[in-house]
């Protein structure tokens, strides 16, 4: 396939959404302006049962982490030790998620969540091994679309075997349209062919979740479909052990797949709903990146408030200059922040209380954003010992802090999963929603005129009975949510700001129409202004729930951050440079000022009389290996 016009592209995302709101959503109603803060609080509680498994576990985990888990050796080799996986294994850690009756834990979504963003802060490459495997490799989506007999044959070796989930190609990226893998049916069985890129895991797994096209055919709708392959199938090459700026340790590499026959038994769900299964899979999948990024957030609190103490210039410890107060209140409340998201989400999830996908897509966005602007300020609040590695650091005799370290490590979690740009966009398209729903023919330019006719009817019974609703609400009566006490008046603010951003929303859909959807600058920052505000709910809830006069501080002072952030994000919905930028950008991309590069070298592009660099360590492990 070589080409995709971008009415396909988008036709093969939309049939993979999830359209159906089968439960109520905090998050959607959001984006519509109707805060319902009774949809999260009071705060979802876990089980006894499960509360104390859960608890359970993460002493076991925290013992093991402890006592036999060397990071250094982890960041130094680019390997976790076969000692280390055994152990895990041996603890139950790779059927975290896995139901008891297959031989797993059963661990609720909440303890998974807590017991990865302990390991993440042990080292990251451990949570990613572990939420690669268990989140969007082979457990979840046979847990969630597998038959009977695939969930006996499969999920019981989960507990102990490695998986990994393959989507990404060398040329796909967020645009599964252009997949190039195929499953050709021959019999009873597929033939797949191709390659795929960025496999976590797939370096050492014994089972795969591979994404593959099947040709339209006689008796095959075809389409993208979802297989279980066996890592040792006849066929299936691991071609390179990719390295990265951070996360030192994970597997992860290119796969090719070349005349892989897979039985059709091996198929999770039917053909063509691949992608729908990769996408539902991740609406909790996704949580895993925000548990690690809060847990590197509170080690982050951590390790600035034990720095900020001792280091002293001009006098004073650092924490009480200002300049670093204001990032030590920062790292602090968003980290607090961060958690609740988190927390709120995973029992939400548990609960089966309500639609989480855009919670969920929610959490991811904001915690990875943040996690980043986080582990920065800790460099500059730990200055050059922050940009010095531990290893460095402790060779001279000082505490190995890995700040350097985490900056790495936290900057993949923006591209992951879906990078932020994606996440925004994903979110936004689930936001405007009810909007596309009621004037879909109104802006199709496909339509005739009498379908577009009874578009606008339609759309004015709606916004008859909708518009009306975001003029006033709680946010405007000073005893609303007046058992949050001091807490209050941010809960009446999110209200207040819900419909806001739903009366702008309303109004950008009146005046781009079918244009809205390329106007991502608009529609990033809507979804940011809504992070904000889902931030702040879930901050508050959480701080009640807490209930000690500290949580109270954290949440204030998070939501006096949180608002300035709205306001600003607000004023930019419509005053920003958007149309000059991407003017700007087109220019760029045709070469008008390309003079502006000269007097500087590329050195991705070395001179014909250098010889090739001779291979380090880590390159010389980069060997093929054939299975099969």
């Amino acid at each position: 396939m070589t080409h995709v016009d971008e009415r396909t592209a988008r036709r093969v995302a939309e049939e993979a959404r999830e359209t159906a709101w089968r439960l109520p959503s905090f998050g959607k109603q959001l984006f519509l302006g109707d805060f319902r803060l009774d949809l999260i609080h009071p705060h979802p509680e876990a089980e006894k049962k499960m509360r104390r498994t859960g608890e359970d576990f993460l002493t076991q985990i925290r013992e093991f982490c402890e006592t036999r888990v060397d990071a250094r050796i982890i960041e130094r080799d680019a390997r976790i030790p076969d000692k280390v996986i055994k152990g895990l294994k041996e603890l139950g850690a790779f059927g975290m998620k896995i139901p008891e009756e297959y031989g797993g834990l059963g661990l609720s979504q909440l303890y998974y969540n807590r017991a990865l963003m302990l390991l993440g802060t042990v080292h990251p490459a451990l949570g990613a091994m572990l939420s690669a495997h268990q989140s969007i490799g082979v457990p979840q989506p046979v847990k969630l679309f597998g038959t009977e007999e695939q969930k006996r044959t499969y999920l019981p070796r989960c507990v102990n075997e490695i998986s990994a989930f393959l989507l990404t190609e060398p040329d796909v990226g967020s645009d599964p349209a252009r997949l190039r893998t195929t499953a050709v049916p021959d019999g009873d069985d597929y033939i797949l062919d191709g390659v795929k890129l960025w496999t976590t895991n797939g370096v050492v797994a014994e089972l795969l979740v591979v994404m593959a096209r099947v040709p339209e055919s006689e008796g095959h709708r075809g389409g993208i479909t979802a297989f279980v392959v066996e890592a040792t199938a006849e066929g299936i090459t691991v071609e390179n052990r990719n390295t990265f700026m951070g996360l030192r340790g994970i597997e992860n590499g290119v796969t090719r797949f070349d005349q892989v026959r897979v039985p059709a038994g091996n198929r999770i769900g039917k053909e063509g709903q691949g992608l729908k299964i990769a996408l539902t899979t991740l609406n909790t999948g996704r949580l895993s990146l925000p548990a690690m990024c809060a847990g590197a957030a509170k080690w982050s609190t951590k390790i600035a408030r034990e720095w900020s103490r001792v280091r002293v210039q001009w006098g004073r410890p650092i924490g009480e200059h200002e300049a670093i107060a204001s990032k030590i209140a920062f790292i602090a409340a968003t980290s607090y922040a961060m958690e609740a998201m988190l927390d709120l989400s995973s029992s939400l999830a548990d609960d089966e209380r309500g639609d989480i996908r855009i919670e969920a897509a929610l959490a991811k966005l904001y915690a990875s954003e943040m996690g980043y602007l986080i582990a920065d300020d800790l460099v500059q609040i730990r200055g050059g010992r922050g940009y010095e590695t531990a290893e460095s650091l402790a060779a001279r005799g000082e505490r190995g802090v890995p700040a350097e370290q985490l900056v790495r490590d936290m900057r993949i979690n923006r591209i992951f999963e879906g990078s932020s740009e994606i996440m925004r966009l994903l979110i936004a398209r689930e936001a405007v929603d009810a909007h596309l729903s009621v004037a879909g023919d109104i802006i199709d330019p496909e339509a005739d005129l009498p379908r577009k006719a009874k578009a606008v009817r339609r759309a004015g019974g709606f916004y008859a009975k909708w518009l009306p609703t975001l003029v006033t609400g709680p946010g405007q009566r000073p005893g609303a949510y007046a058992d949050f006490g001091p807490l209050a008046k941010h809960l009446r603010y999110a209200e207040r700001a819900s419909r806001k951003l739903a009366r702008s929303i309303f109004y950008a859909a009146g005046r781009w129409q079918g244009r809205l959807e390329r106007k991502q600058g608009f529609l990033g920052r809507m979804v940011d202004i809504g992070a904000e505000l889902f931030a702040m709910s879930a901050v508050c809830v959480r701080a009640k729930a807490d209930d000690r006069p500290e949580a109270y501080e954290l949440a204030d002072a998070f939501c006096e951050q949180a608002r300035i952030r709205v306001g600003e994000l607000f004023d930019r919905l419509w005053h920003n440079t958007d149309d000059l930028d991407a003017e700007l950008a087109k220019r760029v991309m045709d070469g008008r000022y390309a003079w502006q590069e000269e007097g500087v070298l590329d050195p991705s592009i070395p001179g014909p009389w250098i010889a090739p660099a001779e291979p380090g360590p880590s390159e010389r492990e980069n060997v093929h290996r054939t299975v099969g």
